[in-house]
């Protein structure tokens, strides 16, 4: 039975609605922001240790970790208190939160690389969530209100997601093998919800022991 449900998304594809509509439906626990907010707190992270961490951590390497810690935020924002810390640790507390997460069940995990992390859980569900570039625009511009930085961001933060992979997983982003299902969101929020939740339980009709 399925009881982790994994979106990764392309930048702007609408995967934060989506999520949390899944979530909603399932009755499930949403990790998302949450999930960002546990790592913090596990961190113990201030400005001042952020401050000092970024002095350290080499600039490719800051980068690649300031778009994982992003996760899904739809947009480039200030991080909360300037909470960054060495990418190395940054991900093993990633994977420390995913994994009890995944242990409890009945959660939707967004992006920071869980489909990889979790490839081997065969109580997960991964999907991957994509649109047409121009609609991916659209729905950042109408976020950021700003033609050149929603180009910006359209044009390098799913680049920036694609090094980070490569990276730390030694893998291409998307590795379409670890995906159940790929879904163009150009659908509708509404729609690629249902279709998820008609990808759950289709999967759980298969997994069901036999009467």
């Amino acid at each position: 039975m399925k009881r982790v449900v994994v979106i990764e998304r392309e930048f702007g594809a609408g995967a934060g609605a989506i999520a949390a509509g899944v979530a909603h439906r399932l009755g499930w626990k949403l990790l998302d922001h949450a999930l960002t907010g546990e790592i913090a707190r596990l961190a113990k992270v201030s400005p001042e240790a952020c401050q000092q961490s970024e002095e350290r951590v080499d600039p490719w390497l800051y980068r690649l970790a300031k778009v994982f810690w992003r996760g899904s935020h739809e947009r480039s924002v200030t991080l909360p208190d300037a909470d960054i810390v060495d990418a190395d640790r940054l991900i093993h507390l990633t994977r420390q939160v995913m994994a009890q997460a995944a242990l409890e069940g009945q959660c939707v995990i967004v992006g920071r690389a869980a489909a990889y992390f979790l490839r081997d859980r065969p109580d997960t569900l991964c999907v991957f969530l994509y649109a047409p570039p121009d609609f991916r625009y659209q729905r950042v511009l109408a976020e950021v209100k700003n033609e050149a930085e929603a180009r910006h961001l359209i044009d390098t933060v799913d680049q920036e997601r694609i090094a980070f992979i490569r990276h730390y997983y030694k893998a291409e982003r998307p590795s379409r093998q670890l995906y159940h299902a790929m879904l163009n969101t150009a659908a509708g929020v509404d729609a690629t919800v249902e279709t998820i939740l008609s990808l759950i339980a289709a999967a759980n009709r298969r997994e069901a022991p036999a009467p």
